[in-house]
């Protein structure tokens, strides 16, 4: 048999000659469909599918890609020719058959016969192109072997031939079988030699039409940083693929996806300029940390120094973005304790640091080690006209070495000259010079690690200079600082001054080479302004005057609050911890007014350091080098989730930006420290029990804080002086996501329980008394009221009760409250998210009284119970009064004026819901000060206030004032009450030191009666 047998032309749209019609009904690769089809062979034909052969070949059967034989059998045992063969490449191709056409001078075949059309298209494709090229013999009904179709398949493929081979197909063929096993398309098994059968093709046939009704990927988008990849078909369809592990940056990657049953593997790139992640830390000397970014960054907040923050709170003197705006230089300051340690680990944290687009911000730390091993080198030796030269070293070197003038050799000789150094790396070396080459030797100039310059000669050259510095550029910052660039280095400024000499820069001023910094006591216009410089001289003692325009770069970048988190302190109280994105003002920081935390209601959330509208009553502290709030809340809040709004700060432009207004959510339960809530035992059987172990958050139960490993608990039992460890037959199970249940060999009563090293789901490991190791008296099996928890009355709709295990029901009809003679049954009930915490609910109609004094609640046979069927122990107890007075305005009453003198006086007279009186920790000036009263707009001086039983709905508070006439029946009288004051100060108060909230009247003298 020829070895050309079968050649693939390499032309995909083959025409027919003499401009005959085009012979593809689609535009396929006809290399890649052979390819595809005898890949598809050596899986299909030779393994399993979910199909047998005769169901695959109703379904070409079907589509008209195979007919069958005349009796309707399938053949399927047949041989298959090569006629035959070219009549379903035709099918499943899409080829169009050739009418009337006969190329091959084979015996019985003419255009008439039933191959030819077939024949003639695979031929004009390129697909076959007969037995016998010279003769045109096609040989249709010629059987096809393995060996042949692993030849079409290797060539069109284009597959690297062998030179070892290990099978037993002719010589000819060995190297195309070869080719085929290793790449995986034919099976090592199967005969080469062998004719392929009808059902072999039928298997091919039926894998390539399964291939051809699957859609190609014409085109793919990366989103979400590299997470989400969205492929679009042929077909218009999108497939949105999340991936496990986002992309890697600018690397080709093969993403693999399934839809609608077909398989895809695509290779994709994440094409990315802008940055999208910190790619690298580092310090190569002490003063110097550069942040590498994996693409471009934006140059403004990657080049504020307030975006940065070093461990140990290390002085930041400026930040340098390179070019590329890929990296950022960050210079510390000047002052030895702004030094980086040597070799030692710490680290840097960036806020607010956008890339190129805004699509990121950065906000993280990341560690890095100073690694300073290199000596300071001579970057550049620049001469300054003929009064001195300029030192540029490669890194900061210390001052006190770079000034003196014995280190510095011009010609290998000593030289009489002053020197200057401009941090960090610059030394300007004053001395006569004549014109011409000169050579300079440094020694002893070290850095801050100790390594000191190796005494090396570098030339420069000198000429005359008689020019003296012009403004190259200049650059605002805010509207108050101005960075000026000149044209050479700059000796000296005598005087900066904006638009006006009355806007005079202040001195000294910031000179750095060719750059000089300066401040104005008064802001420039947001319009075009000039800056006189007057004076400024070079080192050849060159001086001019010079002015240049400039209009401001505003700053309009609002703050944002970065991070908002609420922290558990060693004695239990919580704090509010806030982050802003950058800088703020002070005083709009500390503003208690800006912060306002809120329970799940809407309604104030309740702590000592929260007044009855949610603000803070102590003053927030703000630190300026962490951007941070911190508000203290003097007291642990219930574990429940709370609304934060933050509103009013504003940053520390010159205009100042304000935020917009702020609402996140924090969880108290998430701040709280791990612990162990409680533990309990229960028998089992005659011989073992149950010791239960419950948490106040959910455990790990993998890794080094698994709480379900057995050797972390040990147990103190009934008659032991000792904790003893879990024997081999005793186990520890995840009962909850909270609880653990140790099984024990015996019953005796187990009075302790220690747990060592056990981490929350966070990761976050449990504390007590600051180490590793939980110890837990065992309880009886019922959960009961915690103990140091009081029953508080937060308003008049809620009582707290705080259990000390996790509730799984509560019947709200378990409770009574009996205040002043008189039960009360809640409606309802909420349930803190970590169970604890049961606050009834007393609405409407049923609200409680404001003066709880002598209040109690009672549960006695109880049926609230916990998620192990357990009801909780009879309630029995005082209620604590939380709930704040209230003063009815609308019922008001003013008395007749009483005259002493010229003054005149008014008794004005409110109802309040108890008794209440003035505080003994407040001053009665204090008191005075809380009323505002005014009659037509004009302020009445406030007396005294009193308090008495003579209202008609309860007790009163009286406040006397005067003014300087008698009030007309048409006047209007109004009367504000500073609720918020009086809460933080306790001013007015009940019984249970609950204070006044606000209050006020306004209406006619005449209408109060």
């Amino acid at each position: 048999m020829s070895d050309k047998s079968y050649q693939i032309k390499e032309n995909n749209q083959v025409m027919i000659q003499g401009g005959e019609k085009k012979v593809m009904k689609k535009i396929l690769s006809v290399a890649l469909s052979t390819a595809m089809a005898f890949s598809m062979f050596a899986s299909v034909a030779f393994g399993d599918d979910a199909l047998n052969t005769q169901q695959k070949f109703d379904v070409l059967k079907e589509k008209g890609i195979f007919t069958g034989y005349p009796d309707g059998t399938a053949g399927l045992d047949k041989d298959m020719t090569r006629a035959e063969f070219a009549k379903v490449l035709v099918g499943i191709m899409g080829l169009e058959p050739i009418e009337g056409k006969a190329s091959f001078k084979d015996k019985n075949y003419k255009a008439d016969k039933w191959p030819a059309p077939y024949v003639e298209a695979v031929y004009a494709a390129g697909l076959m192109e007969g037995k016998n090229t010279t003769k045109m013999i096609f040989d249709f009904n010629g059987k096809i072997t393995v060996q042949e179709m692993a030849k079409v398949l290797v060539l069109a493929q284009k597959l690297e031939i062998p030179t070892e081979t290990n099978n037993n197909a002719s010589d000819w063929a060995k190297g195309y079988v070869q080719a085929a096993i290793n790449s995986g398309l034919v099976d090592a098994k199967a005969n080469p030699k062998a004719n392929a059968s009808r059902s072999q093709l039928v298997d091919v046939a039926y894998s390539i039409y399964l291939a051809q009704q699957k859609p190609a990927v014409v085109s793919y988008k990366v989103a979400e940083e590299g997470k989400v990849v969205e492929f679009t078909l042929a077909n218009n369809e999108v497939v949105k693929v999340t991936l496990e592990t986002p992309l890697k940056a600018n690397v080709a990657q093969d993403v693999k996806f399934t839809h609608n049953n077909y398989e895809y593997t695509h290779n994709v790139t994440w094409v990315v300029t802008v940055a999208t992640k910190i790619e690298s830390v580092s310090a190569s000397n002490l003063k110097e940390i550069v942040v590498k970014f994996d693409g471009t960054v934006d140059p403004a907040s990657a080049g504020n120094k307030n975006n940065y923050t070093v461990k140990g709170s290390l002085a930041i003197d400026s930040v340098k973005v390179a070019d590329d705006k890929k990296s950022a230089t960050i210079l510390l300051a000047k002052a030895d304790n702004a030094t980086l340690t040597n070799q030692t680990e710490t680290e840097i944290t960036l806020k607010n640091v956008k890339n190129s687009d805004a699509s990121k911000v950065f906000d993280q730390t990341v560690k890095f080690t100073p690694t300073d091993v290199a000596i300071p080198e001579i970057s550049e030796v620049v001469g300054l006209g003929t009064g001195a030269f300029k030192i540029v070293f490669s890194e900061p070197v210390k001052e006190s070495a770079a000034i003196i003038t014995n280190n510095y050799r011009v010609d290998g000789n000593v030289i009489g000259a002053t020197v200057t150094f401009q941090y960090p790396n610059i030394a300007i070396v004053e001395t006569g010079l004549t014109v011409g080459d000169h050579k300079v030797t440094v020694s002893n100039v070290e850095d801050y690690s100790g390594l000191k310059v190796a005494p090396v000669e570098k030339s420069f050259t000198v000429v005359q200079d008689t020019e003296a510095p012009t403004v190259a550029s200049v650059k605002t910052n805010d509207l108050r600082q101005v960075e000026i660039e000149f044209s050479e280095t700059v000796k000296s400024v005598d005087k900066v001054y904006a638009n006006t000499t009355g806007n005079t820069a202040s001195v000294p001023y910031t000179i750095r080479d060719n750059k000089v910094i300066v401040n104005f006591p008064n802001p420039l216009n947001v319009s075009e302004n000039t800056i006189y410089i007057e004076g400024v001289r070079d080192f050849s003692n060159n001086v001019a005057n010079r002015d240049a325009k400039v209009t401001p770069t505003l700053d309009t970048v609002r703050p944002e609050v970065t991070k908002t988190e609420l922290k558990q302190q060693d004695n239990g109280n919580h704090q509010l911890v806030i982050e802003f994105s950058e800088n703020v003002e002070t005083a709009s920081a500390e503003a208690r007014a800006n912060y306002t935390l809120k329970k799940s209601d809407g309604k104030a959330a309740e702590a000592v350091g929260l007044d009855s509208k949610g603000n803070p009553v102590i003053k927030p502290v703000y630190d300026p080098v962490k951007r941070t709030v911190t508000i203290d809340l003097a007291s642990k809040l219930d574990n429940a989730t709370y609304t934060l709004e933050v509103s009013g700060v504003r940053d520390v432009a010159w205009v100042p930006n304000q935020m917009l207004p702020f609402t996140t959510t924090v969880n108290a339960n998430v701040a709280t420290s791990g612990a162990i809530a409680r533990v309990w035992q229960t028998e089992v059987g005659n011989t073992q029990s149950y010791v239960y172990v419950q948490y106040n958050k959910n455990v790990a139960t993998s890794g080094v804080g698994d709480a379900t490993s057995k050797q972390k608990y040990t147990v103190k039992q009934q008659g032991s002086a000792d904790f003893r460890t879990l024997g081999s037959n005793e186990s520890v199970i995840l009962y909850s996501p909270n609880t653990v249940r140790i099984t024990l060999d015996n019953r005796t009563t187990v009075e302790k329980v220690k747990a060592n090293l056990i981490a929350d789901v966070d990761g976050n490991y449990f504390t007590q008394n600051g180490n590793y190791i939980l110890e837990k008296d065992a309880v009886e099996t019922e959960i009961g009221l915690k103990d140091g928890e009081a029953i508080e009355a937060t308003d008049k709709e809620s009582v707290k009760l705080v259990f000390d295990g996790a509730l799984n029901y509560v019947n709200p009809n378990d409770f009574t409250v009996n205040a002043g003679g008189k039960n009360y049954k809640p409606n309802t009930y909420v349930l803190s998210s970590d169970r604890t915490t049961v606050t009834l609910k007393f609405t409407g109609s049923n609200a409680l009284p404001t003066d709880l004094q002598g209040a109690t609640i009672s549960a006695a046979d109880p049926t609230s119970r916990d998620n192990f069927g357990v009801v909780i122990k009879p309630v029995s107890g005082n209620v604590v009064d939380k709930v704040a007075p209230e003063v009815d305005g609308a019922n008001a009453r003013i008395s007749a004026p009483s005259s002493v003198g010229s003054a005149t006086y008014y008794d004005i007279t409110f109802d309040a819901s108890e008794v209440v009186s003035k505080n003994s920790t407040v001053t009665d000036e204090f008191v005075n000060g809380l009323f505002t009263v005014k009659f037509d707009g004009k302020e009445a001086k406030v007396e005294k206030v009193s308090y008495g039983t003579t209202g008609t709905s309860g007790d009163t508070i009286i406040v006397r004032v005067s003014t300087d006439h008698v009030v007309a029946a048409t006047e209007i009288v109004s009367v504000v009450f500073d609720g918020a004051r009086n809460t933080s100060a306790k001013g007015i108060v009940d019984h249970n030191k609950n204070a006044v909230g606000e209050f006020r009247i306004a209406s006619q003298y005449t209408n109060i009666d």
